[in-house]
């Protein structure tokens, strides 16, 4: 299951320098403009600011999936893959990442897979801003560690039935902490049954 970064809106791409309604313009206006146009390779004020903000994104998804990689561990499949935008200024920007995390039980053995749904709750949660994705994937641990308690709780009860001494002792006769009458019943019984079968035979 893959746990990820939250959506964000992209930027909107910068304007042109110049505009539609600009090729509408008188000539001297043309000129105009272009004297005043940006250098080539330079970058207006609009698209600085669309830069940083895309700067800002780019260190807040890689700080995600970061987080996500050191709570998962061994459990974390491969590193973490980002998608991306092009900016202004023709870099590419991450605004989007995940990774894939594994969130399968252990066969047979349930205290592992309660350890392991805790170390995958913990991965999805540990962002600072967990995305939907990772409360569903939470959600599934949570699901997990309730299905692997069910099954410590069985064999245990299993455990305990196998040799409560109450079980073992079940026979009067054998029982110590039995009283003098329920031996005395449990003697006659048997003399009786012995007798009943003795007459059968």
């Amino acid at each position: 299951m893959q746990i990820s970064a939250p959506a964000a809106t992209p930027p909107t791409r910068g304007t042109p320098a110049a505009s539609a309604q600009g090729r509408e313009a008188a000539p001297s206006r043309a000129a105009d403009d272009a004297s005043s146009a940006e250098r080539p390779g330079e970058l207006s004020q609009e698209q600085r600011a669309q830069v940083e903000k895309l700067k800002a994104r780019d260190r807040e998804v890689r700080a995600h999936e970061a987080a996500h990689q050191a709570a998962a561990g061994g459990l974390a499949r491969g590193g973490a893959s980002f998608s991306y935008q092009v900016g202004p200024d023709h870099r590419r920007y991450a605004v989007g990442g995940e990774v894939s995390i594994d969130v399968s039980a252990v066969p047979d053995d349930p205290r592992a897979t309660l350890r392991k749904a805790e170390t995958v709750r913990a991965a999805a949660l540990a962002p600072a801003r967990p995305s939907g994705q990772d409360h569903a994937v939470a959600a599934r641990a949570a699901q997990m560690a309730v299905n692997a308690q069910r099954e410590l709780l069985s064999a245990e009860r299993a455990n305990t039935s196998d040799s409560d001494p109450t079980t073992l002792n079940a026979d009067p006769i054998a029982d110590p902490t039995a009283s003098p009458a329920a031996r005395y019943a449990a003697i006659a019984g048997e003399g009786e049954t012995n007798r009943q079968l003795h007459t059968t035979a």
